[in-house]
């Protein structure tokens, strides 16, 4: 489209807008009919930690809110000329998991508890006990037990219980509601029901029966929506609330709230069956839809559900490549006090590169990039690691190629036990840090997946353009269209992106690797034992 088709369809509400609060950033995208973003705008924040709790205030959130979409607005006005009055539908989406408790007043009773507390631990092996369902400790029914196990006095006060973007559309909205995906980071989902598991529910309420509280679980709970399921509208009040100017319109359709794990699933394209994406930057993540359930409870394994509340099996691991960019860093610092000035991204493509010329196994070398605790691998704190044996092939090559391969280790063991459930996949969708270096982190994570790996130009738009494509389809989908068949039809058809298939003699190197990787893990143990 051309800028005068642009502010047309502006100006006609042919549009959706995405807004997701990330960790360290807010992000608005607004999209045409195409799904093409046309204007954007952006707010930093930081957590705060504050008497033992991270967090974010309530006045930081709407400050955010209101930043980026007006950041959005002012690009539109000054791009296409246009005063943003109306939006064909909006979403928002954010972090997932988390407690926010409030009062029949509407206010928060105790500060916002994100996902990075871990502070429930007795609940979350009680819950996982009580269900037979691994029950994390970042989830929001987590938080709430291990607030009645605390003898918290604001338990018996909790008109509602919710997540940080179904409190921003439930301000916005005056709805209740919260898609299915991030609901099933606040309690488990049935998949075949599309709602909260019933005999959990009643099982959670005999739990705490001799608390007496004035509530029953289901009370104080966002209703369940699927994606496309309407989920209200902007309210008078919730259009001055998000719009500071006082330019946007009420009666815009809001669909479901959804976590930033749906989100993500949305802008790779992987919420059919037997396809999965994997982040990989800070952390590292594998989200992977099932075709049934698993046989059993793990641990290791997060189950939630894509945002039409199919099943997904999630790898979590705290570690990906920390340790890897501070060794990159070092290298910049060499290089620089050698008179040597270089760019960042041309240092990280030139040692990227460098590891595909080292030994497939990576030259019996050592590495764990553990710089927090890693639960996969049980490891509660963690310590950057590198060890070799005198008869190592100790090379730039082989050194760069191990911490490329143990950027992925913790991922690896948890995949395993997805494999040996006989899970099927057929492709994974790469986005992240690790894979700004063409071909380098896609090859790598294709050996250490054992399946091929896609990366596409759209993956960089992030979750706020997949919380805008929800939007899109709420109000373009035809009747019984399921998401998948939308995004595969109408947003992704013709992009296949780049595909790299695994190579047989990188496969065969990683899985040594992996032997040494998982046998030297007592090495870890005793630097964590010892040097403290």
């Amino acid at each position: 489209m051309i800028g005068k088709e642009i502010a047309a369809v502006i100006r006609e509400g042919k549009t959706a807008l995405g807004i997701e609060l990330g960790s360290t950033r807010i992000k608005a995208v607004l999209v045409d009919e195409d799904h093409n973003p046309i204007a954007s705008g952006s707010h930093d924040w930081e957590n705060k930690y504050e008497n033992g709790i991270w967090t974010y205030s309530i006045p930081d959130i709407w400050k955010g809110v209101q930043d980026s979409y007006q950041k959005m607005a002012e690009e539109v006005k000054e791009t296409y000329g246009e005063t943003l009055t109306t939006i064909g539908a909006i979403c928002f989406s954010a972090m997932m998991h988390g407690y926010m408790a409030f009062d029949k007043e509407g206010e928060i009773l105790v500060p916002f508890r994100t996902w990075r507390n871990t502070m429930t631990e007795e609940a979350s092996n009680v819950l996982t006990d009580l269900f037979s369902y691994h029950i994390p400790q970042r989830w929001s029914i987590a938080h709430l037990y291990q607030a009645i196990l605390n003898k918290e006095e604001h338990v018996s006060s909790i008109d509602y219980l919710i997540t940080l973007e179904g409190y921003v559309h439930w301000k916005l909205t005056g709805k209740r509601v919260l898609g299915i995906g991030d609901c099933a980071g606040m309690f488990p989902i049935d998949s075949s029901t599309k709602d909260y598991y019933e005999n959990m529910v009643d099982q959670f309420d005999s739990l705490i029966d001799t608390e007496h509280l004035p509530w029953k679980l289901k009370d104080i709970m966002p209703k369940v929506l699927t994606a496309g399921e309407e989920a209200g509208s902007l309210t008078l009040e919730g259009a001055a609330l998000l719009d500071v100017s006082g330019n946007l319109k009420a009666g815009i359709p809001l669909c479901p709230p959804e976590g930033d794990a749906g989100t993500g699933m949305t802008a790779t394209n992987s919420v059919a069956r037997r396809t999965g994406n994997v982040s990989a930057g800070t952390s590292v993540f594998a989200m992977v839809v099932l075709e049934k359930e698993l046989s059993k409870v793990y641990e290791e394994i997060d189950m939630v559900t894509t945002p039409a509340g199919d099943s997904v099996a999630m790898v979590h691991c705290n570690n990906c490549t920390s340790d890897l960019n501070a060794w990159v860093s070092l290298f910049e610092e060499f290089a620089d006090a050698m008179g040597m000035k270089t760019d960042k991204n041309t240092l990280f493509s030139t040692l990227y590169q460098k590891a595909l010329e080292g030994d497939k196994d990576g030259g019996n070398l050592l590495s764990y990039g553990y710089l927090s605790g890693e639960h996969i691998t049980h490891f509660e704190e963690g310590r950057p690691l590198f060890v070799r044996t005198p008869e190592s092939r100790f090379n730039l090559a082989n050194f760069m190629r191990v911490h490329l391969y143990t950027a992925l280790g913790a991922l690896k063991v948890g995949m395993e036990i997805l494999y040996k459930e006989d899970v099927k996949l057929d492709v994974l969708l790469g986005h992240g840090g690790l894979f700004k270096t063409k071909g380098v982190g896609q090859s790598i994570m294709a050996a250490a997946m054992n399946v091929p790996v896609s990366v596409m130009e759209t993956a960089g738009e992030g979750g706020a353009w997949g919380a805008a494509l929800l939007a899109s389809y709420l109000i373009r989908k035809e009747e019984g269209e399921s998401l998948d068949h939308y995004l595969a039809q109408k947003v992704f058809h013709g992009e296949a992106g780049t595909v790299v298939k695994p190579d047989p003699e990188d496969e065969a190197g990683f899985t040594v690797y992996m032997e040494r990787y998982k046998k030297g893990l007592s090495i870890e143990r005793a630097a964590l034992d010892y040097f403290k």
